[in-house]
Protein backbone atom coordinates (compact mmCIF):
# COMPACT_ATOMS: atom_id res chain seq x y z
CA UNK A 1 0.00 0.00 0.00
CA UNK A 2 2.83 2.53 0.98
CA UNK A 3 4.81 1.59 -2.53
CA UNK A 4 1.67 1.97 -3.94
CA UNK A 5 0.87 6.05 -2.81
CA UNK A 6 4.92 6.65 -3.37
CA UNK A 7 4.44 5.26 -6.84
CA UNK A 8 1.60 7.34 -7.58
CA UNK A 9 4.01 10.89 -7.03
CA UNK A 10 6.64 9.27 -9.37
CA UNK A 11 4.28 9.92 -12.34
CA UNK A 12 4.10 13.57 -13.36
CA UNK A 13 0.97 13.32 -15.30
CA UNK A 14 -1.20 11.46 -12.19
CA UNK A 15 0.63 13.54 -9.70
CA UNK A 16 -0.95 16.91 -11.59
CA UNK A 17 -4.51 15.70 -11.64
CA UNK A 18 -4.78 14.85 -8.18
CA UNK A 19 -2.73 17.74 -6.88
CA UNK A 20 -5.66 19.85 -9.44
CA UNK A 21 -8.24 17.96 -8.24
CA UNK A 22 -7.67 18.63 -4.11
CA UNK A 23 -7.18 22.23 -5.31
CA UNK A 24 -10.52 22.60 -6.70
CA UNK A 25 -12.24 20.95 -3.88
CA UNK A 26 -10.11 23.37 -1.69
CA UNK A 27 -11.54 26.16 -3.39
CA UNK A 28 -14.94 24.60 -3.22
CA UNK A 29 -14.42 24.58 0.76
CA UNK A 30 -13.45 27.97 0.48
CA UNK A 31 -16.63 29.50 -1.24
CA UNK A 32 -19.03 27.72 1.24
CA UNK A 33 -18.23 30.08 4.21
CA UNK A 34 -18.85 32.64 2.21
CA UNK A 35 -22.32 34.03 3.48
CA UNK A 36 -25.24 35.29 1.31
CA UNK A 37 -25.85 39.04 1.88
CA UNK A 38 -28.99 40.20 4.22
CA UNK A 39 -28.98 36.61 6.37
CA UNK A 40 -28.47 36.73 9.95
CA UNK A 41 -26.40 34.12 10.71
CA UNK A 42 -26.59 33.62 14.02
CA UNK A 43 -30.53 33.64 14.00
CA UNK A 44 -30.61 30.68 11.51
CA UNK A 45 -28.23 28.95 13.56
CA UNK A 46 -29.95 29.23 16.23
CA UNK A 47 -33.24 27.79 14.67
CA UNK A 48 -31.28 25.08 12.82
CA UNK A 49 -30.40 23.98 16.43
CA UNK A 50 -33.40 24.08 17.62
CA UNK A 51 -35.16 22.18 15.01
CA UNK A 52 -32.98 19.03 15.47
CA UNK A 53 -34.67 16.07 15.96
CA UNK A 54 -37.64 17.22 14.22
CA UNK A 55 -39.00 16.62 10.55
CA UNK A 56 -37.49 20.14 9.43
CA UNK A 57 -34.33 18.76 11.05
CA UNK A 58 -34.53 16.10 8.96
CA UNK A 59 -34.77 17.89 6.45
CA UNK A 60 -31.61 19.81 6.69
CA UNK A 61 -29.64 16.77 7.84
CA UNK A 62 -30.61 15.28 4.43
CA UNK A 63 -30.26 18.19 2.19
CA UNK A 64 -26.79 18.96 3.98
CA UNK A 65 -25.43 15.52 2.45
CA UNK A 66 -25.94 16.62 -1.58
CA UNK A 67 -24.82 20.79 -0.46
CA UNK A 68 -21.48 19.99 1.36
CA UNK A 69 -22.57 20.58 4.60
CA UNK A 70 -25.15 22.06 7.13
CA UNK A 71 -27.84 24.85 6.12
CA UNK A 72 -27.13 26.49 9.47
CA UNK A 73 -25.47 29.04 7.81
CA UNK A 74 -26.72 30.46 4.26
CA UNK A 75 -23.78 30.80 1.79
CA UNK A 76 -23.70 30.96 -1.93
CA UNK A 77 -23.23 27.62 -2.03
CA UNK A 78 -26.41 26.48 -0.13
CA UNK A 79 -28.05 24.65 -2.48
CA UNK A 80 -25.01 22.83 -3.43
CA UNK A 81 -24.80 20.68 -6.74
CA UNK A 82 -28.49 19.26 -6.00
CA UNK A 83 -29.94 20.88 -8.67
CA UNK A 84 -27.84 19.52 -11.26
CA UNK A 85 -27.85 15.50 -9.71
CA UNK A 86 -32.21 16.40 -9.91
CA UNK A 87 -31.73 17.38 -13.67
CA UNK A 88 -29.49 14.72 -14.53
CA UNK A 89 -31.92 11.82 -12.54
CA UNK A 90 -34.60 13.45 -14.80
CA UNK A 91 -32.74 13.27 -18.11
CA UNK A 92 -32.10 9.39 -17.41
CA UNK A 93 -35.84 9.17 -16.50
CA UNK A 94 -36.80 10.99 -19.86
CA UNK A 95 -34.26 9.23 -21.96
CA UNK A 96 -35.40 5.96 -21.39
CA UNK A 97 -39.63 7.03 -22.14
CA UNK A 98 -38.75 9.57 -24.80
CA UNK A 99 -37.84 8.96 -27.96
CA UNK A 100 -35.85 12.10 -29.24
CA UNK A 101 -33.71 11.52 -26.31
CA UNK A 102 -33.33 7.51 -27.00
CA UNK A 103 -32.38 8.71 -30.56
CA UNK A 104 -30.13 11.50 -29.50
CA UNK A 105 -27.93 9.03 -26.57
CA UNK A 106 -27.56 6.40 -30.00
CA UNK A 107 -25.65 9.56 -31.48
CA UNK A 108 -22.57 9.65 -29.97
CA UNK A 109 -20.54 12.46 -28.41
CA UNK A 110 -22.57 14.53 -30.18
CA UNK A 111 -26.06 13.46 -28.80
CA UNK A 112 -24.48 13.06 -25.31
CA UNK A 113 -22.87 16.57 -25.67
CA UNK A 114 -26.60 18.45 -26.63
CA UNK A 115 -28.41 16.35 -23.41
CA UNK A 116 -25.24 17.93 -21.45
CA UNK A 117 -26.49 21.34 -22.23
CA UNK A 118 -30.20 20.67 -21.99
CA UNK A 119 -28.67 19.36 -18.54
CA UNK A 120 -27.25 22.48 -17.71
CA UNK A 121 -30.54 24.86 -18.53
CA UNK A 122 -32.62 22.86 -16.44
CA UNK A 123 -30.38 23.03 -13.81
CA UNK A 124 -30.91 27.12 -14.09
CA UNK A 125 -34.38 26.50 -14.06
CA UNK A 126 -34.36 24.49 -10.63
CA UNK A 127 -32.12 27.03 -9.14
CA UNK A 128 -33.97 29.86 -9.50
CA UNK A 129 -36.98 27.62 -8.09
CA UNK A 130 -35.08 26.46 -4.99
CA UNK A 131 -33.48 29.77 -4.36
CA UNK A 132 -37.21 31.32 -4.22
CA UNK A 133 -38.00 28.79 -1.91
CA UNK A 134 -35.54 29.09 0.51
CA UNK A 135 -35.67 33.03 0.50
CA UNK A 136 -39.13 32.79 1.30
CA UNK A 137 -38.47 30.49 4.09
CA UNK A 138 -35.42 33.21 5.36
CA UNK A 139 -38.11 36.19 5.30
CA UNK A 140 -41.28 34.07 6.92
CA UNK A 141 -42.23 32.63 10.06
CA UNK A 142 -42.75 33.91 13.64
CA UNK A 143 -38.78 35.47 13.72
CA UNK A 144 -37.29 36.34 10.44
CA UNK A 145 -33.85 35.40 9.73
CA UNK A 146 -33.17 38.34 7.51
CA UNK A 147 -31.91 41.72 8.91
CA UNK A 148 -34.83 44.63 8.76
CA UNK A 149 -32.95 46.15 6.22
CA UNK A 150 -33.09 43.56 3.47
CA UNK A 151 -36.73 42.07 4.79
CA UNK A 152 -38.89 41.79 1.62
CA UNK A 153 -36.62 44.41 -0.38
CA UNK A 154 -35.75 43.86 -4.51
CA UNK A 155 -32.32 43.68 -3.26
CA UNK A 156 -32.42 40.95 -0.89
CA UNK A 157 -34.38 38.53 -3.65
CA UNK A 158 -31.97 39.81 -6.79
CA UNK A 159 -28.72 39.36 -4.60
CA UNK A 160 -30.51 35.80 -3.00
CA UNK A 161 -31.75 34.66 -6.38
CA UNK A 162 -27.91 35.28 -8.38
CA UNK A 163 -26.02 33.90 -5.24
CA UNK A 164 -27.25 30.93 -4.90
CA UNK A 165 -27.69 29.53 -8.88
CA UNK A 166 -24.15 31.75 -9.45
CA UNK A 167 -22.84 29.11 -6.43
CA UNK A 168 -24.38 25.89 -7.83
CA UNK A 169 -23.48 26.52 -11.86
CA UNK A 170 -20.11 27.29 -10.52
CA UNK A 171 -19.77 23.78 -8.57
CA UNK A 172 -21.24 22.09 -11.64
CA UNK A 173 -18.13 23.93 -13.73
CA UNK A 174 -15.55 22.93 -10.78
CA UNK A 175 -17.24 19.18 -10.97
CA UNK A 176 -16.75 19.70 -15.33
CA UNK A 177 -13.15 20.79 -14.69
CA UNK A 178 -12.15 17.88 -12.40
CA UNK A 179 -13.24 15.36 -15.07
CA UNK A 180 -11.68 17.18 -17.95
CA UNK A 181 -8.31 17.94 -16.18
CA UNK A 182 -8.30 16.25 -12.99
CA UNK A 183 -8.63 12.44 -11.79
CA UNK A 184 -12.42 12.44 -12.71
CA UNK A 185 -16.04 11.92 -11.60
CA UNK A 186 -15.99 15.72 -10.20
CA UNK A 187 -19.35 15.74 -9.37
CA UNK A 188 -19.44 13.03 -6.79
CA UNK A 189 -16.19 14.17 -5.42
CA UNK A 190 -17.42 17.33 -4.57
CA UNK A 191 -20.28 15.55 -2.93
CA UNK A 192 -18.03 13.16 -1.06
CA UNK A 193 -15.43 16.55 0.14
CA UNK A 194 -19.04 17.31 1.51
CA UNK A 195 -19.85 14.39 3.75
CA UNK A 196 -16.23 13.75 4.53
CA UNK A 197 -16.27 17.49 6.22
CA UNK A 198 -18.45 17.00 8.59
CA UNK A 199 -16.63 14.27 10.22
CA UNK A 200 -14.13 16.28 12.18
CA UNK A 201 -17.32 17.92 14.34
CA UNK A 202 -18.61 14.74 14.89
CA UNK A 203 -15.13 13.53 16.43
CA UNK A 204 -15.41 16.48 18.31
CA UNK A 205 -19.07 15.81 19.77
CA UNK A 206 -17.69 12.47 20.72
CA UNK A 207 -14.60 13.98 22.28
CA UNK A 208 -16.52 16.61 24.39
CA UNK A 209 -19.01 14.17 26.03
CA UNK A 210 -16.45 11.39 26.69
CA UNK A 211 -15.05 9.84 29.82
CA UNK A 212 -13.03 7.11 30.91
CA UNK A 213 -14.83 6.53 34.16
CA UNK A 214 -19.07 6.23 34.55
CA UNK A 215 -20.76 9.57 34.89
CA UNK A 216 -24.30 10.77 34.58
CA UNK A 217 -23.72 13.18 32.95
CA UNK A 218 -21.38 12.11 29.98
CA UNK A 219 -22.57 10.26 26.97
CA UNK A 220 -19.99 8.40 25.40
CA UNK A 221 -18.24 5.82 27.63
CA UNK A 222 -15.34 3.40 26.33
CA UNK A 223 -17.26 0.65 25.77
CA UNK A 224 -20.20 3.18 23.24
CA UNK A 225 -17.03 4.42 21.35
CA UNK A 226 -15.60 0.92 21.28
CA UNK A 227 -19.12 -0.26 19.87
CA UNK A 228 -19.36 2.50 17.06
CA UNK A 229 -15.54 1.66 15.58
CA UNK A 230 -16.70 -1.93 15.42
CA UNK A 231 -19.78 -1.09 13.84
CA UNK A 232 -18.41 1.67 11.89
CA UNK A 233 -15.66 -1.02 10.32
CA UNK A 234 -18.37 -3.81 10.02
CA UNK A 235 -21.02 -1.31 7.65
CA UNK A 236 -17.98 -0.31 5.65
CA UNK A 237 -17.13 -3.52 4.59
CA UNK A 238 -20.04 -5.00 4.50
CA UNK A 239 -20.96 -1.92 1.97
CA UNK A 240 -18.11 -2.80 0.22
CA UNK A 241 -18.76 -5.81 -0.89
CA UNK A 242 -22.51 -5.60 -1.91
CA UNK A 243 -21.27 -2.64 -4.16
CA UNK A 244 -18.42 -5.15 -5.55
CA UNK A 245 -20.64 -7.86 -5.13
CA UNK A 246 -21.78 -9.31 -9.43
CA UNK A 247 -23.99 -12.42 -10.58
CA UNK A 248 -21.46 -13.72 -13.45
CA UNK A 249 -23.17 -14.94 -15.93
CA UNK A 250 -21.14 -17.85 -18.45
CA UNK A 251 -21.21 -16.09 -21.91
CA UNK A 252 -20.02 -18.67 -24.79
CA UNK A 253 -18.57 -16.99 -28.17
CA UNK A 254 -19.70 -18.84 -31.43
CA UNK A 255 -17.58 -20.44 -33.37
CA UNK A 256 -16.96 -19.26 -37.25
CA UNK A 257 -14.63 -20.82 -40.01
CA UNK A 258 -13.08 -18.67 -42.46
CA UNK A 259 -11.01 -20.70 -44.52
CA UNK A 260 -9.30 -23.34 -42.85
CA UNK A 261 -9.36 -21.35 -39.33
CA UNK A 262 -11.35 -21.52 -36.86
CA UNK A 263 -11.97 -18.21 -34.67
CA UNK A 264 -14.23 -17.27 -31.42
CA UNK A 265 -15.28 -19.86 -29.19
CA UNK A 266 -13.97 -18.02 -26.37
CA UNK A 267 -16.00 -18.61 -22.66
CA UNK A 268 -16.62 -15.48 -20.95
CA UNK A 269 -18.83 -13.85 -18.18
CA UNK A 270 -21.67 -10.90 -18.76
CA UNK A 271 -21.37 -9.42 -14.72
CA UNK A 272 -25.06 -8.51 -13.33
CA UNK A 273 -24.56 -5.59 -10.09
CA UNK A 274 -25.67 -6.91 -7.24
CA UNK A 275 -26.66 -3.39 -6.12
CA UNK A 276 -27.45 -2.14 -9.59
CA UNK A 277 -29.60 0.60 -8.36
CA UNK A 278 -26.71 2.08 -6.40
CA UNK A 279 -27.77 4.86 -4.10
CA UNK A 280 -30.25 6.19 -5.93
CA UNK A 281 -33.19 4.05 -3.86
CA UNK A 282 -32.13 5.73 -1.09
CA UNK A 283 -32.30 8.57 -2.39
CA UNK A 284 -35.48 8.40 -3.54
CA UNK A 285 -37.18 6.57 -0.54
CA UNK A 286 -35.56 9.68 1.76
CA UNK A 287 -36.93 12.35 -0.40
CA UNK A 288 -39.89 10.81 -0.44
CA UNK A 289 -40.06 10.32 3.24
CA UNK A 290 -39.67 14.03 4.15
CA UNK A 291 -43.17 15.15 3.00
CA UNK A 292 -45.55 13.36 5.15
CA UNK A 293 -43.11 14.30 7.84
CA UNK A 294 -43.54 17.79 7.89
CA UNK A 295 -47.22 17.51 7.00
CA UNK A 296 -48.37 15.55 9.99
CA UNK A 297 -45.82 17.56 12.26
CA UNK A 298 -47.47 20.74 10.85
CA UNK A 299 -50.99 19.30 11.24
CA UNK A 300 -49.90 17.89 14.84
CA UNK A 301 -49.32 21.41 16.17
CA UNK A 302 -52.27 23.33 14.43
CA UNK A 303 -54.72 20.77 15.81
CA UNK A 304 -53.16 19.69 19.15
CA UNK A 305 -56.53 18.37 20.25
CA UNK A 306 -56.81 14.94 17.56
CA UNK A 307 -55.16 11.87 19.54
CA UNK A 308 -54.84 10.28 15.84
CA UNK A 309 -52.85 13.08 14.42
CA UNK A 310 -50.45 12.75 17.44
CA UNK A 311 -49.91 8.74 17.17
CA UNK A 312 -49.39 9.47 13.20
CA UNK A 313 -46.75 12.27 13.70
CA UNK A 314 -44.89 10.64 16.99
CA UNK A 315 -44.55 7.12 14.18
CA UNK A 316 -43.75 9.01 11.48
CA UNK A 317 -40.50 10.14 13.35
CA UNK A 318 -36.59 8.87 12.19
CA UNK A 319 -37.18 6.65 14.78
CA UNK A 320 -40.82 5.61 14.67
CA UNK A 321 -42.13 1.97 12.98
CA UNK A 322 -44.45 3.62 10.70
CA UNK A 323 -41.87 5.40 9.47
CA UNK A 324 -39.12 2.65 8.88
CA UNK A 325 -41.75 0.48 7.97
CA UNK A 326 -42.49 2.69 4.64
CA UNK A 327 -38.83 3.41 4.62
CA UNK A 328 -38.01 -0.10 3.91
CA UNK A 329 -40.55 -0.51 1.67
CA UNK A 330 -40.21 2.38 -0.77
CA UNK A 331 -35.97 1.40 -0.84
CA UNK A 332 -37.93 -1.83 -2.14
CA UNK A 333 -39.69 -0.47 -4.92
CA UNK A 334 -37.16 1.89 -6.14
CA UNK A 335 -34.70 -0.49 -6.22
CA UNK A 336 -36.96 -2.50 -8.56
CA UNK A 337 -38.23 0.74 -10.27
CA UNK A 338 -34.84 2.26 -10.79
CA UNK A 339 -33.24 -1.55 -12.07
CA UNK A 340 -36.03 -1.80 -14.75
CA UNK A 341 -35.76 1.65 -16.02
CA UNK A 342 -31.85 1.19 -16.07
CA UNK A 343 -31.67 -2.36 -16.91
CA UNK A 344 -32.59 -3.80 -20.43
CA UNK A 345 -32.66 -7.39 -20.90
CA UNK A 346 -33.77 -7.06 -24.35
CA UNK A 347 -31.20 -5.51 -25.71
CA UNK A 348 -28.76 -6.95 -23.72
CA UNK A 349 -30.09 -10.47 -25.27
CA UNK A 350 -29.82 -8.55 -29.35
CA UNK A 351 -26.47 -7.11 -28.50
CA UNK A 352 -25.27 -10.74 -27.42
CA UNK A 353 -26.86 -11.97 -30.50
CA UNK A 354 -25.25 -9.64 -32.61
CA UNK A 355 -21.77 -10.21 -31.60
CA UNK A 356 -22.22 -14.21 -31.66
CA UNK A 357 -22.03 -14.82 -28.01
CA UNK A 358 -24.76 -16.87 -26.46
CA UNK A 359 -25.36 -18.36 -22.75
CA UNK A 360 -25.21 -22.01 -22.40
CA UNK A 361 -28.32 -23.61 -22.54
CA UNK A 362 -30.50 -20.77 -23.88
CA UNK A 363 -31.68 -19.79 -27.41
CA UNK A 364 -30.55 -16.27 -28.25
CA UNK A 365 -33.22 -13.83 -28.10
CA UNK A 366 -36.78 -13.69 -25.81
CA UNK A 367 -35.58 -16.46 -24.14
CA UNK A 368 -31.63 -14.73 -22.90
CA UNK A 369 -34.20 -11.38 -22.21
CA UNK A 370 -36.40 -14.05 -19.67
CA UNK A 371 -33.24 -15.48 -18.15
CA UNK A 372 -31.77 -11.99 -17.76
CA UNK A 373 -35.00 -10.39 -16.13
CA UNK A 374 -35.43 -13.07 -13.88
CA UNK A 375 -31.43 -13.54 -12.87
CA UNK A 376 -31.97 -9.40 -12.17
CA UNK A 377 -35.31 -9.42 -10.06
CA UNK A 378 -33.54 -12.20 -7.66
CA UNK A 379 -30.33 -10.23 -7.32
CA UNK A 380 -32.18 -6.86 -6.69
CA UNK A 381 -33.85 -8.29 -4.22
CA UNK A 382 -30.71 -8.78 -2.09
CA UNK A 383 -29.31 -5.99 -3.30
CA UNK A 384 -32.75 -4.08 -1.91
CA UNK A 385 -32.60 -5.72 1.10
CA UNK A 386 -28.93 -4.86 2.34
CA UNK A 387 -29.60 -1.16 1.23
CA UNK A 388 -32.56 -1.63 3.53
CA UNK A 389 -30.75 -2.28 6.71
CA UNK A 390 -27.52 -0.07 6.22
CA UNK A 391 -30.37 2.79 5.63
CA UNK A 392 -31.87 1.42 9.29
CA UNK A 393 -28.78 1.08 10.69
CA UNK A 394 -28.20 5.03 11.80
CA UNK A 395 -31.60 4.86 12.51
CA UNK A 396 -31.53 2.00 15.04
CA UNK A 397 -28.16 3.04 16.63
CA UNK A 398 -29.65 6.29 17.43
CA UNK A 399 -32.92 5.05 18.92
CA UNK A 400 -31.19 2.53 21.14
CA UNK A 401 -27.98 4.45 22.07
CA UNK A 402 -29.04 8.15 22.42
CA UNK A 403 -26.63 9.00 19.62
CA UNK A 404 -27.21 12.24 18.07
CA UNK A 405 -27.81 12.19 13.96
CA UNK A 406 -24.79 13.89 13.21
CA UNK A 407 -22.65 10.68 14.53
CA UNK A 408 -25.01 8.15 13.68
CA UNK A 409 -25.36 9.11 10.34
CA UNK A 410 -21.36 7.85 9.82
CA UNK A 411 -22.86 4.07 10.65
CA UNK A 412 -25.17 4.07 7.55
CA UNK A 413 -27.34 6.00 5.14
CA UNK A 414 -27.00 7.71 2.01
CA UNK A 415 -23.72 9.87 3.39
CA UNK A 416 -21.65 6.00 3.72
CA UNK A 417 -23.02 4.88 0.32
CA UNK A 418 -21.48 7.63 -1.46
CA UNK A 419 -18.58 7.69 0.19
CA UNK A 420 -17.57 4.72 -0.38
CA UNK A 421 -18.69 4.07 -4.21
CA UNK A 422 -16.72 7.21 -5.05
CA UNK A 423 -13.73 6.15 -3.08
CA UNK A 424 -13.91 2.65 -4.83
CA UNK A 425 -14.03 4.08 -8.27
CA UNK A 426 -10.91 6.96 -7.35
CA UNK A 427 -8.97 3.78 -6.49
CA UNK A 428 -9.64 2.16 -9.31
CA UNK A 429 -9.16 5.27 -11.41
CA UNK A 430 -5.74 5.60 -9.73
CA UNK A 431 -5.32 1.64 -10.35
CA UNK A 432 -6.09 2.15 -13.80
CA UNK A 433 -3.67 4.42 -14.12
CA UNK A 434 -0.63 2.74 -12.59
CA UNK A 435 -0.91 -0.49 -13.96
CA UNK A 436 -0.81 1.07 -17.71
CA UNK A 437 2.35 2.48 -16.51
CA UNK A 438 3.90 -0.63 -15.36
CA UNK A 439 3.54 0.21 -11.63
CA UNK A 440 2.46 -2.12 -8.83
CA UNK A 441 -1.06 -0.91 -7.51
CA UNK A 442 -3.26 -0.93 -4.40
CA UNK A 443 -4.23 -4.71 -4.87
CA UNK A 444 -0.40 -5.82 -5.38
CA UNK A 445 -0.55 -6.20 -9.15
CA UNK A 446 1.38 -4.43 -11.65
CA UNK A 447 5.15 -4.39 -12.41
CA UNK A 448 6.42 -5.97 -9.37
CA UNK A 449 6.83 -4.53 -5.66
CA UNK A 450 9.78 -2.41 -6.36
CA UNK A 451 7.78 -0.59 -8.74
CA UNK A 452 9.96 -0.66 -11.66
CA UNK A 453 8.99 2.30 -14.95
CA UNK A 454 7.78 0.48 -17.72
CA UNK A 455 10.37 -0.22 -20.54
CA UNK A 456 10.06 2.62 -23.29
CA UNK A 457 10.19 1.80 -26.87
CA UNK A 458 12.11 3.49 -29.22
CA UNK A 459 12.15 3.61 -32.68
CA UNK A 460 14.69 3.37 -34.77
CA UNK A 461 17.71 6.02 -35.10
CA UNK A 462 17.51 8.28 -37.78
Amino acid sequence: MLQAFLNIWRIAELRNKIFFTLAMLAIYRIGFFIPLPGVDQSQLNAWAEKAQGTAAGNLIAYVGIFTGGSLHQSTIFGLGIMPYISASIIFQLLATVVPSLQAMQKEGPAGRQKISEYTRYVTVILCIIQAAFWLIFLQRGEKPLVYADYLNTPTFWLCGTIGLTAGTVFLMWLGEQVDRYGIGNGVSLIITAGIVSRIPAAIGEIAGSFTLGQSDTAQYHPDTVFFLIIAFIVVVAGSIIITQGQRRIPIQQAKHTRGRRVYGGQRSYLPLRVNHGGVMPIIFASSLMILPAIIFDYLNKSFPGFWALHTIADSMKMDGYLYVVLYIALIYFFAYFWTTVQFQPKEMATQLRDHGSFIPGLRPGPRTADYLEIVMERITYVGAGFLAIIAVIPTIISGVFHIPHTVSSFLGGTGLLIVVSVMLDLIQRIEASLMMRNYGGFLGGGGGSGGTRATRIRGPRS
